[in-house]
């Protein structure tokens, strides 16, 4: 069970502030805001760490955007090395050792958030186009030493695939198909962790469900692949309960 002084801490540090220890808090969602990031820059809300990430405005609305079409073989987003010894001090140059064995998926990372271990995380994504790919996921249970998990839609291949990188290598944990995702049209993704279950929904409807050798614990974020163009809104973060 989740004592309310760790609720509490995982809720502070997803938001920024450092105060002295409160009572149990409710586990009030975390939604990473865009408002005031600059359109055309990169993001300072989460950190690219693979890939080419930066903010567009979309009717109105600021997105998180992955543009694949700059892809050519995976590269490392600008300032990698700074990136990492913010993220992981002094195990940096372990987790940029992985990093360029992960090139040819591009991921960011939520900064304030360094340990999710249990609870829901949700975003809206848009495919706008891609050839090989165009692929939106929620990235997990990131480790010092680069490996991590991910959810992720297709917008191509409509179906939704659990991965698993580690030690410099992908591997499908579970595969599901028949799961319409269609392109130029805005969808919901979210992963839900209840110790070692994690369950994957697309558009408000459960279709993965798998149970892991291990609990989740580690840092989160988003992930695509290739040339995948993508549009990301509303990426959201919610502690489990008791």
């Amino acid at each position: 069970m989740r004592s309310c002084k760790k609720l509490g801490m995982i809720i502070l540090a997803a938001i920024g502030f450092a105060v002295p220890a409160l009572p149990c808090l409710a586990a009030e969602p975390i939604k990473i805001d865009l408002s005031n990031e600059t359109v055309g820059g990169e993001p300072k809300s989460l950190v690219p760490v693979v890939g080419f990430w930066r903010i567009e405005q979309d009717g109105g609305k600021k997105v998180l955007t992955v543009d694949g079409r700059q892809w050519k073989e995976g590269q490392s987003s600008a300032g990698i090395a700074e990136k990492a010894r913010a993220l992981y001090g002094e195990r940096y140059a372990e987790f940029l050792d992985r990093v360029q064995a992960y090139a040819y998926y591009p991921y960011a990372v939520a900064p304030k958030i360094e340990n999710f271990s249990d609870g829901e995380i949700s975003v809206r994504f848009e495919g706008l186009s891609g050839r090989i790919d165009q692929g939106a996921g929620i990235l997990f249970n990131l480790k010092p030493n680069g490996d991590y998990l991910t959810v992720r839609a297709n917008c191509l291949e409509n179906n939704i695939v659990l991965w698993k990188f580690e030690n410099g290598k992908r591997s499908s944990v579970k595969w599901v198909r028949n799961t319409p995702t269609a392109t130029r049209q805005w969808h919901d993704l979210k992963v839900r962790v209840k110790g070692t279950k994690v369950e994957g929904y697309l558009d408000g409807k459960l279709y993965l469900e798998h149970t892991l050798t291990q609990p989740v614990s580690g840092r989160i974020g988003l992930w695509s692949k290739a040339d995948s163009h993508m549009y990301f809104a509303d990426y959201t973060v919610a502690a489990g309960g008791n």
